[in-house]
């Protein structure tokens, strides 16, 4: 009787010596959790361009009500988000020159970062006005909260 209860001691004692090892091992493997920046983030030209305009102090966590996907659209949620500028979705330094004259813009000119930013933040704000407009006709009776709208202009953004 006693051997058959210092055999299952020394069962339970490995079984809890592989858990434990087990979890350690996991919890090492891990990765980090994401880092959300909180407060103003500065956006501006690569290195390689002589700004025309001043960088823009982008309000981050005004933005939170929005998915992060929204904005950071390859990200996977999980690994650290990468630079549009780094991470090749948006590292174009130049605007590609159009094949065809009549064509305002070139295939792949969401390449060139600027194009990106620029339809990317005005292309919102100016959708959240138009919705707004339209909430403010279908609820003239009962008033909706009106979602709060960016700047469109560019010396707003590009203040100095």
């Amino acid at each position: 009787m006693r051997s058959t209860g210092k055999k299952l001691g020394l069962v339970i004692f490995s079984i809890l010596c592989v858990l434990i090892f087990s979890a350690a091992l996991q919890a090492k493997q891990a990765k980090a959790p994401v880092c959300i920046p909180i407060g103003n983030i500065e956006l501006k030209a690569p290195a390689s361009v002589t700004a025309e305009r001043p960088s823009v102090s982008f309000p981050h966590n005004a933005h939170f009500d929005y998915s992060c996907k929204r904005c950071h659209h390859t990200w996977n949620g999980q690994d650290a988000v990468q630079g549009c500028m780094t991470s090749g979705c948006h590292d174009l330094d130049q605007a590609p020159k159009p094949v065809d004259a009549k064509k305002k813009s070139a295939e792949g000119s969401m390449k060139y970062y600027k194009n990106a930013f620029h339809a990317q933040c005005i292309g919102c704000h100016k959708a959240i006005k138009v919705q707004n407009a339209e909430n403010e006709k279908s609820f003239s009776a009962v008033k909706a909260k009106q979602l709060k709208t960016g700047p469109t202009g560019c010396t707003v953004c590009h203040a100095k």
